[in-house]
């Protein structure tokens, strides 16, 4: 098998793999970001950039380093090829740069959008954004639309990952939304306003990485900072779908309902909108466990990394009445220590 080494670390993957591929085999922090890129859709990838590495030696028969930054999404490996990712300054500047464009258009939405803390744009906004923004032009603005009873469209907060197209391709018989117009004008849309209206229509909020498609059945409702995901699975007769999701939950009230995601944020298994819009009721469903999460992400914090010493707050006990549930409520309790009390 091809031999490839990224960041110093070398492994033997089948020919064909992709450099981003090759590098999740890997793991750790060498692995490229990835905003367009989707293993489960095929097609997806080369549109958002942020993946792109610098290759310094191209293969064992042809060691010459390639001139330009490759997208690590789309480019297959060679046996003997070198590549940079955090160990290339280039590849660091023109990622910050990247984000930098991606973040022209996007509003400052983060205190109000649903995506907030679990937002990949968000995450390489903090890895590479800048304190300042050098965009002096008007910013591209479109009006919130309904694309269906339970999905809402904020065009405005779109990077055109196009990942959402690609499920209505792929796991639809039909699709009803594209992209309309070009260059700055493109968005994402219904030609002559139709609803999106199939068994899988919810799978495209879980793909998206920004906030622009939202679950109207959860808008505004809870922060995910504030719920417990856990792994949980019903009997669904739909044929396609297989009934593993993660539950939100925040004491016995279900929030939401959404596909299992790996370390990488991409579904295991997409579901069916019955599972995910209908069965808000914790009785429906056999709970697992816990999901595990990320030790960076901020629905950890306070719950799964470590014990924190209690604050003692001196003001009148009648201002901290229901402070002790509250915080029962939103800590995580596994399910069979939940049925003892």
């Amino acid at each position: 098998m091809p031999k490839v080494t990224i960041d110093g670390v070398s492994i033997e993957v089948e020919a064909g793999t992709t450099i981003l591929n090759a590098a999740r085999k890997i793991g750790g922090d060498l692995v490229p970001p990835a905003m367009c890129y989707y293993s489960k859709l095929k097609g997806s990838g080369g549109k958002c950039r942020v993946c792109l590495v610098e290759i310094s030696k191209g293969s064992e028969a042809n060691p010459n380093p390639m001139p330009k930054l490759q997208a690590s999404c789309c480019t297959p490996i060679a046996d003997g090829m070198e590549v940079k990712n955090m160990t290339s300054q280039k590849v660091q500047d023109m990622r910050k740069g990247v984000v930098e464009f991606l973040l022209i258009n996007h509003p400052l939405d983060c205190p109000i959008c649903d995506q907030a803390g679990e937002c990949d744009l968000q995450n390489l906004g903090f890895d590479y954004g800048a304190q300042t923004t050098r965009y002096q032009e008007g910013r591209r603005t479109f009006d919130k639309i309904d694309i269906g009873d339970k999905i809402q469209l904020h065009m405005t907060r779109c990077i055109l990952c196009y990942r959402c197209t690609y499920v209505a391709d792929q796991l639809t018989p039909h699709r009803d939304h594209g992209v309309l117009n070009r260059g700055d004008a493109s968005e994402i849309s219904t030609y002559i306003s139709h609803a999106i209206d199939n068994d899988f229509s919810g799978n495209m909020i879980d793909v998206c990485p920004v906030g622009a498609l939202t679950d109207k059945t959860f808008r505004f409702k809870s922060r995910v900072w504030f719920l417990k995901p856990y792994r949980a699975h019903r009997q669904c007769s739909h044929e396609k779908c297989n009934g593993q999701v993660d539950l939100w939950m925040f004491g016995n009230d279900v929030y939401r309902v959404t596909a299992r995601k790996d370390e990488y944020h991409e579904v295991e298994s997409f579901i069916c909108n019955e599972c995910r819009f209908d069965h808000k009721n914790k009785a429906d469903w056999t709970i697992e466990g816990p999901r595990k999460l990320e030790k960076w992400s901020v629905i950890n914090q306070g719950k799964y990394m470590k014990r924190t010493a209690e604050v003692n707050i001196d003001t009148e006990k009648a201002l901290l009445l229901g402070r002790d549930q509250d915080r029962k409520r939103i800590s995580m309790v596994a399910p069979e220590e939940a049925k003892k009390k």
